[in-house]
């Protein structure tokens, strides 16, 4: 009888709602420079596809995450979800973030300001973020 208790299936968080505040913290960076490109949503949608291949939605998710984020006035709702994710899936973000950032061939202040806040958000190591940049630096 214990063992079934302990070996009931949890239920799944909402991936839905979860993929949508991943796209809003992603969009969030696309717009921080005023600039928010096809490229850049384009970069986005790849991303939430390879954390969520099953997800079929993809460019409602996508549509509600522009509306959300252009309703929010900050990041902090965004990043709870994406502080449960595994590391490898959080260095993907970092890696899609910097992506976006560095789309138009720089990155401004306020784009390194933000990505800064965000390793302490996400709980990962400024070196990690840095060699993320560089990795994406070297591959354009």
């Amino acid at each position: 009888m214990i063992l079934k208790f302990f070996n009931k299936n949890k239920e799944k968080p909402n991936t839905n709602a979860e993929s949508v505040n991943i796209a809003c913290l992603l969009i969030h960076a696309a717009k921080i420079d005023e600039n928010y490109t096809s490229e850049e949503r384009e970069i986005i949608k790849k991303t939430i596809k390879k954390l969520y291949p099953d997800l079929d939605n993809l460019d409602d998710v996508v549509t509600q995450a522009e509306q959300k984020e252009n309703d929010s006035n900050h990041i902090q709702e965004f990043t709870r979800d994406v502080k449960s994710l595994s590391t490898e899936n959080k260095i993907t973000i970092v890696e899609t973030l910097w992506r976006i950032i560095l789309s138009d061939g720089k990155s401004d202040i306020y784009e390194n300001n933000l990505m800064r806040r965000l390793a302490g958000l996400l709980y990962l190591d400024d070196k990690v973020v840095g060699e993320t940049k560089i990795k994406v630096l070297s591959n354009k």
